[in-house]
């Protein structure tokens, strides 16, 4: 017999364990052909497909995250699967097999299984690429189908790519097998495992940095979360780690000393090989916890901004159409009544309207680095209607105060604290106002020529611009209407039909909010499949972790059959073994994921915790699908030894 045939046979024979590595490799494999075939389209490239450069730059970024990612994993799958194998590289040394026919014989079957993964993946991908290609025309809405082109650059690089990649940590994870002397290799398997120990310093210090993280993560803002984020990152991960080295030992130490429970039906035997189950798992484990934190945060971050497009272009853009009047009654006033009448024929809804007349003053914004800027000067009665419009509550302003309007709600700076003095002027005098401090939000559209106001006493404010010319005033006009979203085609023929002097002053919230939807949608798309790779990778882990001591539970199965245990009970204790190591990790990325939810909603101000129950809902259910099909195949696999 061949070396290469006995790789063939090791691998057929040992398929249990590979088929979630390799089903994992076919998976990253697949994606990135798919990404690839997209990004070396030749309409892509020579520019044909004018919206693909929105998409372009975050494929390149996931190209690159799946390398790296599968990089880490293939790393880890293989040195894991040659630990477990020691015994067997034990037996060919003793019957005279040389170091370098084992590392031929291992460099023979992690060839062979990068072969079928990339073939498998790259046949995949050539299959999905049109659906794919589909998908990208809706979401760019292109005028005409992407050609299904299958470019050779795209198929070289991946193949080439993968199977680079497969080689080298197959050579690098090869160095320590020959170092290893063949007793210590036949006895690797069975040396005896001492009670797993743990340092209550170690366990306090997990408490403490998952402590330090959650809080800090809980009370971030917009103007903190760049300082914050390195520390968070820092401390969770820590903290995860300790928590399954260390508190989990520590856990279940103290649950054998609770008789109460630990003698209660099968406890015993599943706590006593739970201590040992976790301990040589924790590592795997904290990956796997830490993925799936990856997962639900990025997943969920995706989902918030699809759903809050709406709501976030609504923010900017409070009124449907806007239009800018310089001076009094002019040509702006004539246009109004004409896009109201143009609106009307292409069968839009008048809701509300809004006119608010003001003057620009000048202000300085320090925190800004002394920013010279504009607000709009309002009457508060003005300023109220249009607050009212938006369903939100009146202010009551004192003479000689004024309360400043920043339109963007994200905003963590207050840029005029409640009580300072704000220094401006008016038609060319100095005006000093108290500032009754700052609301986030404003009332008109952001793509106005001014960018916040400052709110006044309706009689202050009369006394202030009286007798001003009007050529000083400015107004806003907004418009509101019930069935904007289908507002595309009439908002072009709108503009078209306005004179060219009020058509510069015309701002329409459609054109940003498809192209923030479009964003969105293709943002959520592709991310969405990087996320379901970093899942099923992080499946494959426990999947190959628990095949791969599957000799030890098939000894175990059978000394429990021996001391009169029946099957029920033993699937019962290896059920519950099984899915604690499946749903524990899990359930540490949700806790990790929710409190990055809560800081997503502090840059957002607003609530994401309903979007991202939605998302750790779906996980859940897609890791309890993967779970059901494990522990099957496990529960078959333990019979049979």
């Amino acid at each position: 017999m061949t070396l290469r045939t006995l790789a063939r046979s090791n691998v057929k024979g040992n398929w249990n364990r590979y088929i979630a590595f390799f089903l994992s490799s076919t998976f990253s494999v697949m994606i990135f052909f798919i990404y690839a075939a997209f990004l070396f389209h030749p309409d892509v490239i020579s520019g044909e497909i004018r919206a693909a450069d929105k998409v372009r730059y975050g494929m390149v970024l996931c190209e690159y995250i799946i390398i790296i990612f599968s990089f880490f994993f293939v790393l880890y799958s293989m040195s894991a699967f040659l630990k477990t194998r020691k015994k067997e590289f034990g037996l060919l040394r003793l019957f005279g097999t040389t170091n370098g026919q084992i590392a031929r014989l291992v460099l023979y079957e992690n060839t062979l299984i990068a072969v079928l993964a990339i073939a498998a993946g790259v046949g995949l991908g050539a299959l999905f690429s049109k659906l794919f290609f589909m998908a990208i025309a809706e979401l760019l809405k292109v005028e005409s189908p992407i050609r299904f082109i299958l470019a050779p650059k795209a198929i070289w690089l991946t193949v080439a790519g993968f199977f680079a990649l497969f080689e080298l940590i197959t050579l690098y994870t090869l160095i320590g097998v020959g170092r290893s002397q063949i007793i210590d290799l036949l006895k690797a398997a069975k040396k005896p495992k001492s009670l797993p120990a743990y340092s209550m310093g170690l366990v306090v210090l997990a408490v403490s940095c998952l402590a330090a993280g959650y809080y800090m993560a809980f009370h971030s803002t917009l103007a903190h979360i760049l300082f914050l984020m390195f520390p968070i990152l820092t401390t969770v991960v820590v903290g995860t780690y300790f928590l399954f080295t260390q508190a989990s030992v520590a856990i279940l130490r103290r649950l054998q000393m609770t008789p109460g429970l630990y003698y209660r039906h099968t406890n015993l035997v599943t706590v006593a090989q739970l201590v040992f189950r976790l301990k040589d798992n924790a590592r795997t484990l904290f990956m796997v916890a830490i993925l799936s934190a990856v997962i639900l945060t990025a997943s969920g971050t995706f989902y918030v901004m699809y759903e809050d497009t709406e709501g976030r272009v609504i923010a900017q853009y409070p009124h449907a159409f806007s239009l800018i009047q310089r001076g009094g009654e002019g040509p702006a006033k004539v246009s109004l009544e004409e896009m109201k009448r143009h609106l009307a024929e292409n069968g839009q809804q008048l809701k509300y309207e809004l006119q608010l007349t003001g003057v620009k003053v000048p202000i300085t914004l320090a925190q800004m680095s002394n920013k010279k800027t504009e607000a709009l000067l309002v009457p508060e009665e003005a300023y109220n209607q249009a607050v009212r419009q938006l369903g939100g509550s009146a202010v009551r302003i004192e003479a000689g105060h004024a309360l400043y309007v920043f339109p963007y709600k994200e905003v963590a700076v207050e840029f005029f604290a409640k009580g300072s003095r704000l220094e401006t002027s008016l038609d060319g005098k100095p005006l000093t106002l108290v500032s009754d401090g700052q609301l986030n939000g404003g009332v008109t559209n952001v793509d106005a020529d001014y960018t916040s106001m400052l709110v006044l006493n309706d009689n202050h404010y009369a006394e202030l611009t009286r007798g001003l010319p009007a050529s000083k005033l400015e107004t806003y006009y907004g418009l509101e209407t019930s069935n904007w979203k289908s507002s595309l085609e009439g908002s072009q023929r709108l503009a078209e039909a306005l004179p060219q002097e009020a058509r510069q002053g015309l701002k329409m919230r459609i054109g940003d909010y498809l192209a923030y939807k479009q964003f969105n949608s293709l943002t959520l798309f592709i991310g969405l499949l990087v996320s379901v790779l970093f899942f099923v990778a992080s499946g494959s882990m426990l999947y190959f972790k628990l095949f791969t001591e599957i000799q030890d539970d098939q000894a175990q199965f059978r000394a429990l059959s021996r001391i009169g245990m029946s099957e029920r009970e033993i699937r019962k204790i290896t059920g519950t073994q099984v899915g604690i190591v499946f749903f524990l990790p899990v359930a540490v990325g949700a806790v990790h994921a929710a409190f990055a939810y809560k800081a997503l909603g502090n840059l957002l101000n607003t609530e994401v915790w309903y979007l991202g129950l939605a998302v750790m809902g779906v996980y859940t259910l897609l890791q309890f699908m993967y779970f059901a099909l494990t522990r099957r195949a496990y529960m078959k696999q333990l019979r049979q030894g």
